[in-house]
């Protein structure tokens, strides 16, 4: 019988202030046709990259069509609206939005 270690349970190392929780929980708008329409067949990802910042990407399981950093100040609202229209400038426009990687610099 193999021997399987069992999960590490979840850590929480941060709890939530309320006063941040009221500040980001702004309502999310019911109109991103975009956001709405790629999770169909893609996905889209808000989170912490530790060097960067709270960022969202979205994909269509081929390409990625936009990164995006959230900006200070910004609410989750805010960059949410950001990312569906740069969701759709992806997909109207062929403009791939990316604001995490620099652009090449060229000699």
């Amino acid at each position: 019988m193999e021997h399987r270690r069992k999960p590490a349970a979840r850590n929480r190392t941060r709890s939530l202030d309320k006063k941040i929780v009221a500040k980001n929980s702004a309502v999310i708008p019911a109109s991103l046709p975009n956001l709405a329409d790629l999770i169909t067949y893609g996905e889209i990802t808000v989170g912490v990259h530790r060097s960067i910042g709270c960022i969202a990407t979205a994909t269509d399981g081929h390409n990625c069509l936009a990164m995006l950093v959230r900006r200070r100040g910004e609410t989750l609202t805010q960059l949410l609206t950001r990312l569906d229209e740069a969701i759709d400038k992806a997909l109207t426009e062929d403009v791939y939005t990316d604001e995490i990687n620099p652009p090449a610099r060229h000699s």
